[in-house]
């Protein structure tokens, strides 16, 4: 038995790693697949047949040995334990069901909790990993051994009288360093606050900023989970129309108490906000009244010109809150995001962060801190922003050789992503479903409305999907969607 080959690890579940492989040798020991006594590979073999680093099969390894079902020792491989069998028959039988006695009454939740079986948040996929899934950074052209060193050296070095700090001086003074030279942000290192993902930034703003019943402005169409995070605050969320230049302003209406954003790369649609609409959209965000959430999800990845700053750099009155993550620089796994908030907020942001529980973990921060003091974090960037225009363009290049009758991809001047809007009135939730059946997997571009859907296209990825990749996932598009018997090159 080649013990690898029982595994399917997938970089995207939110599991993590660790926990996948975890669950998954636990099952099959519980089925019978892996028996008492067995003697598994070393943390290295294994670590190499799964192409993940060491630490996460020696992880995997110690919460087994610890729960009992693995015996380990130094230089030794890990042998099941002898009384496996028994000790899974008797959970079984302690968790089998109880006979039925009575209907199971619905639950009593909140109206806000009531509503998320109705919504597509967050996005819905199919569990196999396909392109070309939007969104995602490539995790194979990651360096994972140098990030796992990292890792190694933030456990060496643990303070345990420092652990009362959530956001680390030297993660915050590091993001500061890289945010005003890369990304034009004007901000203290006391003002960056470190959370689990970007959409935990979103909602400890929602959670300090909206009071029920208050307008919030986001594109339509845009990011699902600003909308969500602001309607579980109790905003009435408004869509706002787009044009080549992002975000419309809204002239007519009265302020709101906030306004979302991603003047960067606009998503989905990848356009850039230029400085006179970011400046139209700063005077209409009066001091005090109403805020400004720019996010900033991947404004790394600019291809044909300088990146423009960001819009908090323009910003000289604090009313805007920028919220960046690493899912996209880095991948997936290291979901960290973070949240500059204006001077004024700092403490009580602070404060609420700690209420709600939104702590990033102290490990993994000074392990990033790490990362980008020796470098590392910007030779990636730098790297990935080479492969990933290649891709763009090779996308770019294939949809137009092979689907121009079908549909029109707009090229964006940046991020992760293109639109391609479809033509003679096609309805695109149509062609998602026959594109997955196919094994293309892409997003329909009026799910990502926030009003009623106008807008009819599709949203693919580019850069997580190598180019041979990428060419034969559009020839498969192209048999399904243009009625090719085979397409070719």
């Amino acid at each position: 038995m080649i013990l690898a080959e029982l595994l399917a690890l997938k970089r995207t579940d939110d599991a993590g790693l660790v926990g996948q492989l975890t669950h998954q040798l636990r099952a099959l020991m519980a089925g019978g697949r892996i028996r008492s006594g067995a003697v598994l590979p070393s943390s290295r073999s294994l670590s190499a047949e799964l192409d993940v680093s060491r630490n996460t099969v020696t992880h995997a390894y110690e919460q087994l040995a610890a729960e009992g079902y693995l015996r380990v020792a130094a230089r030794r491989r890990p042998v099941v334990a002898d009384d496996i069998g028994e000790r899974f028959a008797k959970a079984a039988s302690k968790t089998a069901p109880a006979p039925r006695r009575e209907a199971v009454r619905k639950p009593s939740l909140s109206p806000w909790a009531l509503r998320l079986s109705d919504t597509d948040w967050p996005l819905s996929y199919q569990a196999d990993f396909r392109p070309l899934r939007p969104g995602l950074a490539d995790a194979r052209e990651f360096p994972h051994e140098i990030w796992a060193r990292c890792l190694r050296r933030s456990a060496l070095r643990r303070r345990f009288n420092e652990q009362t700090v959530i956001n680390r001086p030297s993660l915050r003074e590091a993001l500061r360093d890289y945010l005003e030279v890369n990304r034009g942000v004007r901000a203290e290192a006391d003002q960056i606050l470190i959370l689990p993902t970007a959409q935990a930034a979103l909602t400890l703003i929602a959670a300090t900023a909206i009071v029920p019943g208050d307008a919030v402005w986001t594109e339509d169409p845009g990011y699902p989970g600003a909308a969500a995070a602001f309607r579980a605050a109790g905003a009435n969320v408004v869509g706002v129309r787009l044009d080549n230049c992002g975000m419309m302003r809204m002239r007519e209406a009265r302020p709101p108490k906030l306004i979302f954003t991603t003047p960067s790369h606009q998503h989905p649609t990848g356009r850039v906000m230029p400085v006179a609409r970011r400046t139209e959209l700063l005077t209409a965000a009066e001091p005090g009244k109403t805020w400004i959430v720019e996010d900033d999800y991947d404004g790394e990845f600019h291809y044909d010109s300088r990146p423009m700053p960001a819009l908090q750099g323009l910003d000289r009155e604090g009313r805007v809150l920028y919220v960046g993550t690493f899912a996209k620089a880095m991948t997936a796994d290291i979901r960290l995001g973070y949240l500059v908030v204006p001077a004024s907020l700092a403490r009580t942001m602070e404060i609420a962060q700690r209420h709600l529980g939104l702590i990033a973990s102290v490990h993994v921060q000074e392990a990033l801190a790490s990362f980008m003091a020796d470098g590392h974090f910007l030779a990636h960037i730098r790297r990935t922003r080479r492969i990933y225009r290649s891709r763009r363009d090779h996308l770019a290049a294939a949809l137009t050789r092979h689907l121009s009758e079908v549909l029109v991809a707009e090229v964006p001047p940046g991020g992760m992503q293109l639109v391609a809007r479809l033509k003679h009135g096609t309805t695109d939730r149509d062609v998602v479903s026959r594109l997955g059946a196919a094994g293309v997997e892409v997003r329909a571009l009026s799910s990502l409305a926030v009003e009623r859907p106008r807008d009819h296209g599709l949203l693919l990825g580019f850069a997580a999907w190598r180019e041979a990749e990428i060419g034969a996932a559009v020839r498969i598009m192209a048999n399904a969607l243009a009625g090719k018997r085979a397409v070719r090159g």
